[in-house]
């Protein structure tokens, strides 16, 4: 008996050896194919960013008359003002590492600051169509809300609140897009939104 259980821990103590190494093997690996891409990542030449998917925002097919007398939305609409005259890109799920061997090391900081004004104007939409909503202007939450989602939004409130919109107006089509946008998502809010949209359907 005591034989057995000196063979049991001894192989237990193997396979847990075993287990580590892989592991310890696995994350240096991870590790050192890291630290190549961030090597060939800063000696990639500028490239131009014209190109770029850039953001602009339709105040005129926004609800900028309604409720303006609130002071929380009339700051959402001057933040958005100002926004306007930015540029802004949606880069989320995209590392500095990525952006730096798709459009070079030199362009990291524009970059960062396009996603930054992105962070800011989603969720500045998100807020705006938030306070539409409990006040009972539902249409107008929803073409703040639809604005966003034509950015590729991951703002799980955005989707949560269309479907909700969509399915009380029995509007399939729209259900049907907004699934499609969720998969498409690089957030990783992504798994979160299209589980909620699936327990909606």
């Amino acid at each position: 008996m005591k034989l057995y259980i000196l063979a049991s821990v001894i192989i237990f103590g193997a396979v847990i050896h075993h287990a580590a190494g892989r592991d310890r093997r696995l994350s240096e690996k991870a590790e050192a194919s890291f630290w190549e891409r961030e090597k060939k990542a800063n000696e990639t030449r500028k490239k131009s960013l014209e190109e770029l998917p850039y953001i602009h925002i339709p105040l005129d097919c926004l609800p900028l008359n309604t409720l303006t007398d609130r002071e929380d939305i009339a700051e959402c609409i001057t933040t958005l003002r100002g926004l306007a005259d930015t540029r802004i890109v949606n880069l989320t799920g995209y590392t500095n590492t990525d952006l730096k061997l798709m459009y070079g090391t030199a362009n990291i900081t524009p970059l960062s600051q396009y996603d930054q004004s992105y962070t800011l104007l989603v969720s500045t939409l998100q807020k705006w169509a938030d306070i539409l909503w409990e006040a009972g202007y539902f249409e107008e939450a929803v073409a703040v809300m639809e604005f966003a989602l034509s950015t590729e939004t991951d703002v799980s409130r955005t989707y949560c609140l269309l479907a909700q919109y969509y399915q009380q107006k029995g509007d399939t089509e729209k259900l049907t897009h907004l699934s499609e946008v969720a998969r498409a998502l690089r957030s990783s809010h992504k798994r979160q939104i299209l589980n909620h949209l699936e327990e909606l359907s």
